[in-house]
Formats: C-alpha cells, structure tokens, sequence
C-alpha cells in the first residue's frame, strides 16, 4: 500500500471545526493526499477519514467499508455532497464513533440511504448509492467537511458524557507515557 499515515486530528483543532474549501486542483498532490488518507485511516482502524482529520482543509474523503448487503466498498469522494431520499427513508439509530474523538461510542440518528455525489481523484463526476453502515459513513465524512463532528449531532447531556469518556481516556493516557 502506498501513502504515509499521518497523525490523526483530535476534537478541539480548528481545521475540524470550520467548513473546508473546495478542491480546485485535481493533480498528483491530490493523489497523494488520498493515499496518504488511506493510509492514515488504516493505521488507525477506521472505515472513513475526512482531509480535516489529517489537518488538511479540503474536501475531499476517503471510506473502506460495508453496506446493508455486506459488500465491501472503498474510494475517495471529493467535493461531496449528500442527497437524502425525499420518501422510503428511516433513521437508523446506531453507535457511531469517530478517529477525532477515540475512544467513546455514541447513539447517533443517520438516514439508512442516501446518494453522494462527487468527483473522483481525476475530477469526473460521481454518484453513489450508500445504504448501512456505507450510508452512515458518507453521513459522518461529509459532516466533517462542513466542520461537524458525530458529537454535534446528539443531545447536550449525551455530548458532556461523551466528551468527559475522551478527556479521561486521553488523560489516562498522558499519565502512562
């Protein structure tokens, strides 16, 4: 595999907390940075990683993850936005995590399909199709990109325990080191 995992940005950084600018330059940089995604949310055990998440402010992710039919699926979504079906949808009420905020799982409402639209690494328009936990993924990555964490979406008592869980876990793990 190529690419270099980077450090992972943790809640509270700017870069994490702001809307992304689009990318512009569809180039061999851009395909760095997508591997270097890869590799970054691999060394972490993740199944998507948003640019803010290695510090870097453009939008564009990366997933490698299931859908409802257990197929696996991978790619790079850049410039994404999501469609939400306008009937025939659900919320599916599931634990979520996420690489910003390791350690604590909270309950977070997603749509149970939606459509991505994008461009791929040489800047063609795509459209994907996510259902399950690929639909989930698409969900938390595109809120990345529009400075949202999976922490925003739950009620203010659940975002104290949850923020509480990830600063003892990280102090605990400042006093072993």
């Amino acid at each position: 595999m190529s690419g270099n995992a980077r450090p992972i940005t943790l809640i509270g950084d700017p870069v994490l907390h702001r809307s992304l600018k689009e990318v512009t330059e569809f180039d061999d940089a851009l395909r760095e940075l997508a591997d270097d995604m890869f590799a970054s949310m691999y060394a972490a055990n993740g199944v998507g990683l948003a640019a803010n998440q290695i510090g870097v402010d453009l939008r564009i992710f990366v997933y490698d993850c299931t859908d409802d039919h257990g197929e696996q699926q991978k790619g790079v979504v850049v410039n994404p936005t999501i469609e939400f079906p306008d009937r025939n949808r659900t919320l599916d009420n599931d634990s979520e995590g996420c690489l910003s905020v390791p350690g604590p799982y909270a309950e977070v409402a997603r749509v149970d399909h939606v459509h991505c639209h994008g461009f791929d690494l040489e800047g063609n328009p795509i459209s994907l199709h996510g259902t399950g936990q690929l639909a989930r993924c698409f969900q938390h990555e595109a809120d990345h990109l529009d400075g949202k964490l999976y922490v925003d979406r739950i009620p203010a008592k659940a975002r104290k325990q949850v923020i509480r869980e990830y600063e003892a876990r990280k102090a605990e793990a400042e006093a072993a080191s």
